[in-house]
């Protein structure tokens, strides 16, 4: 199976309207941003995307948002971005704000094949609204089910011709369970080596779960939120 595309434009041929994708990341670190930016390029339109945050207004989802790409965020943290914002509170963006570990886990789930699993993140609060509870241990859990996306799009630092990944840092945080629930996952790395190259023992993402993978053209590697000391 060739999993080598030329390119983002290549590597996301496919993925049409009124899709869900699962996009990788965490804040602005290990997006896939050649792959945003090209979708950013297409007449693609009312997009479900689940992905940790929406980056901000005029990098990584935001350019999705700023299109009016997508309908329907599924999202953990929306903090640094205005448009996404106005477009929530205006009423035209459906938003379902979920906890950053249920995120994550119904993710996973969704990549293992498990359908829902209880929680206490969220418990008494609009999270639990519509969920069955139940205690365990003494303490009230709610359903939550599991997510998968007819596309999952990740970001690696290197990645193999038959599709293994390793990512660095806190790109692990997403990246590594969304890519075993898409239905398809396409994986944009800055460097794409021979099989054989990456130590197994380093891999976080088995070729297995990857049908996609190119390597990026450019990375800005933006900082969301930059600080440093006053100068003396």
């Amino acid at each position: 199976m060739n999993k080598i595309y030329a390119n983002a434009r290549e590597a996301i041929a496919g993925i049409e309207s009124g899709m869900t994708l699962m996009l990788g990341g965490f804040g602005l670190c290990g997006i896939p941003e050649n792959s945003i930016a090209a979708l950013a390029d297409t007449d693609i339109n009312n997009l479900t995307c689940i992905s940790n945050n929406a980056g901000v207004d005029d990098f990584g989802l935001g350019l999705l948002l700023q299109s009016r790409q997508i309908r329907k965020m599924i999202a953990s943290y929306v903090g640094e971005n205005a448009e996404f914002e106005r477009q929530m509170l205006s009423g035209e963006l459906e938003v379902d704000l979920i906890p950053q570990g249920s995120l994550a886990e119904r993710c996973r789930a969704g990549g293992a094949g498990i359908p829902a699993f209880f929680t206490p993140a969220g418990f008494g609060t609009e999270v639990a609204e519509g969920k069955e509870v139940r205690e365990f241990n003494g303490k009230p859990h709610i359903l939550e089910s599991a997510l998968t996306a007819d596309f999952a799009i990740v970001k690696a630092w290197r990645g193999d011709k038959h599709g293994n990944l390793i990512y660095k840092g806190t790109a692990r945080n997403f990246n590594p369970v969304m890519a075993m629930a898409g239905k398809i996952t396409i994986a944009e790395v800055e460097e794409l080596v021979e099989p054989g190259e990456l130590d197994p023992n380093f891999v976080h993402t088995p070729g297995v779960f990857v049908q996609r993978i190119f390597q990026g053209a450019k990375f800005e590697k933006r900082i969301e939120q930059r600080t440093v000391r006053e100068r003396t």
